[in-house]
């Protein structure tokens, strides 16, 4: 008898992500952008094989949202929600291909639902949140080419790296892993197939466009990303990258992925996953990354886990099968009360709930009062003389300001925005008209030595008193005569943030 989709395991998954696609609907519209978003909104608006800072994959889907929602936070952020659905999914299937029954699976899925990092990427639109995905998806590919000896998954494998390459280049890292993985485990057998090398081929063509900018663009993504590492360990942002390790996860499901781990060492089957996990989490604490870096390895780990939590507990009676099978449910329970109150963006500004989350990152908090920012500006602009406006430009020194202005500025009849920050520099120099500057973003009026003369013109804030980067760089200065022409300063003027 043919089998019912609608009884069967991958509709459960199916529905469980949809209940976690439409809890990011619900809930996040309630800020403004994110700064990341609002640079990824400018890029979108302006396509491209390569940006500065990020490949262009995230931008070309930001592109498609603008076009189906408009430039709405719910609308911005549906595919990141959608990708973060797709994990849990793909976290039950990998379950099953481990051996799970179907409560196992709903317990994988659940568990990657709950993973810190996947909540926060579905309240946000950011190239982590696809990347996060597509190391998910190259797990999966690889336990299916490891239970199956089918050699043909390795073209998966590589599409996906491809993607992965067009998405974030800190995927580079798990194609190191994955070539180490092989030629560690039996699976270096593959070498000699023609299907791993076809894979590699495909990969490279996918990732080619963004290679051939680089290569116009004298690889400037290796300036930006050796300056913005040397920023992050200069500050401490590495400092906490093993402590972190055991939150990434979430902390409750802690149990479960090093039972993971230690199922995949274990089983030399599938030891191939366990250095998948091992190499990235060695090479990012050597190369001193940020703490969330490897959270997607997570994902593969907690769904061995789960079938090795199951496996355990059918080997206990009853009585204690019973209880430590509700621990495991508390677990996921309170795990997912912990990050809805830490990633969900549900709380009121100022609120005892968002007040936890402000000390615990900054997410939120960068969310805040970017329209009331570009009225500040425009008030600025506003108070000018006609004769002046026509050479007067809006100078940002900050990243998610100049995507602020340029997203709501012509709301206020402000002319294009000025920056020479990460990809807005790539723009180009402005005209040398332009001599009378707005400027927003620099701290302590650092851009006055551009310009003959610069004074305080007003101050940028929120209604809701929140702290965040915008408030502390406050002061909006008006600065007039530029002491050299545009053309001479402008690559000087570069900034990477």
């Amino acid at each position: 008898m043919k089998k019912n989709f609608f009884s069967s395991d991958i509709f459960i998954l199916i529905l469980l992500a949809a209940a976690k696609f439409i809890l990011h609907l619900l809930t996040n519209h309630n800020y403004g952008f994110h700064r990341d978003e609002l640079a990824t909104l400018h890029a979108a608006r302006n396509l491209a094989w390569g940006f500065i800072s990020y490949p262009p994959l995230a931008p070309f889907l930001g592109s498609i949202e603008l076009d189906l929602f408009g430039a709405t936070t719910v609308g911005f952020r549906v595919f990141s929600a959608l990708s973060q659905a797709i994990v849990m999914v793909i976290a039950g299937l990998m379950a099953k291909e481990f051996g799970g029954s179907r409560r196992v699976q709903i317990l994988a899925s659940l568990a990657a639902g709950i993973n810190v990092l996947s909540i926060i990427q579905g309240a946000l639109f950011q190239y982590v949140a696809f990347d996060f995905l597509w190391v998910v998806l190259i797990a999966y590919f690889i336990v299916r080419l490891l239970n199956t000896n089918d050699a043909r998954w390795w073209l998966a494998i590589g599409a996906v790296i491809g993607l992965g390459m067009m998405t974030r280049y800190t995927m580079g890292v798990y194609v190191i892993a994955l070539v180490l993985s092989t030629l560690l485990t039996p699976a270096r057998k593959y070498l000699k197939s023609k299907w791993l090398w076809l894979g590699a081929l495909i990969a490279l063509l996918i990732f080619l466009p963004n290679l051939i900018w680089q290569i116009q663009h004298d690889f400037i993504s290796l300036d930006y990303q050796s300056a913005i590492h040397a920023r992050d360990v200069s500050i401490g942002r590495a400092d906490s990258y093993l402590p972190e390790q055991l939150l990434m996860a979430n902390p409750l499901m802690l149990p479960f992925w090093i039972a993971g781990l230690l199922f995949c060492f274990r089983e030399s089957k599938y030891r191939m996953i366990g250095f998948m996990y091992l190499f990235p989490v060695l090479t990012f604490l050597l190369l001193q990354g940020r703490g969330y870096y490897p959270a997607p390895t997570y994902v593969m780990l907690v769904a061995a886990g789960m079938f090795v939590f199951d496996r355990w507990l059918g080997t206990l009676n009853p009585k204690p099968a019973l209880l430590y099978r509700t621990l495991g449910w508390s677990a996921l329970l309170l795990g997912f009360i912990v990050v809805a109150i830490l990633g969900i963006p549900f709380a009121p500004v100022n609120s005892a709930v968002w007040n936890i989350n402000r000390e615990v990152h900054d997410d939120f908090a960068e969310q805040i009062g970017w329209r009331e920012l570009t009225e500040q500006v425009a008030d600025v602009y506003d108070s000018l003389p006609e004769e002046e406006k026509a050479r007067t430009g809006i100078l940002a020194g900050n990243y998610g300001e100049a995507g602020a202005l340029d997203l709501y500025g012509t709301e206020y009849n402000l002319p294009k925005v000025i920056s020479p920050v990460n990809s807005f520099w790539m723009q180009g120099a402005p005209p040398e008209t332009i001599d009378v500057l707005v400027v927003v973003g620099y701290p302590d009026n650092s851009a006055s030595s551009y310009f003959n003369s610069c004074k305080l013109a007003g101050a940028v804030s929120n209604s809701y008193g929140v702290i965040n980067e915008e408030a502390e760089l406050r002061d909006i200065y008006l600065c007039k005569g530029l002491r050299k022409p545009w053309s001479e300063i402008w690559d000087g003027m570069r900034r990477f943030q």
